[in-house]
């Protein structure tokens, strides 16, 4: 189970044994194999796999069945790592700004952070241009915000 953090394969009873780990693998690899698929790869029944795979999910381990899209394939050939420290002031909008972040068609993904940064904000555009219009229109006039930093993604490799 390389690809299956150890806090999950430990010995409490949530844990994941190696055919659940296996699972997780695959499923990560290719979350669109058939049942019969998965049950022949582990080595089990097929209602032993379709047991499993829904035990991962009720559990929280399998939180999505989901497509990688190509962003440059869709026009959005810039990725963007913004990073936002949020006023002292302000504090108690961390939940509302989160919330506006995850409205805006730009933003990949969001993370709130422990740190010296509160939040990274991932964001996929055409261009330059469009990160400087999302960073001025949403960010640097944002009242909640104290100071933004721009990082351009060059490339990207997604581990798991």
């Amino acid at each position: 189970m390389a690809g299956t953090p150890k806090e999950l394969r430990g010995a409490d009873a949530g844990a994941l044994d190696d055919i659940d780990g296996r699972l997780v693998e695959l499923l990560q690899a290719d979350s669109r194999q058939s049942n019969t698929q998965l049950a022949n790869a582990v080595g089990i029944a097929q209602s032993t796999c379709i047991a499993r795979v829904r035990s991962l999910v009720a559990r929280g381990v399998i939180t999505r069945f989901t497509a990688d899209v190509g962003l440059p394939q869709l026009g959005l050939a810039l990725q963007a790592l913004i990073s936002v420290n949020i006023r002292s002031g302000k504090r108690q909008e961390l939940a509302h700004f989160a919330e506006e972040m995850r409205a805006l068609p730009e933003v990949v993904q969001i993370f709130f952070l422990g740190g010296s940064e509160d939040f990274i904000v991932h964001v996929a555009v055409r261009d330059s241009n469009d990160v400087r219009e999302f960073v001025v229109a949403h960010l640097s006039t944002h009242p909640a915000v104290a100071s933004t930093r721009t990082s351009i993604v060059f490339d990207h490799h997604r581990i798991r």
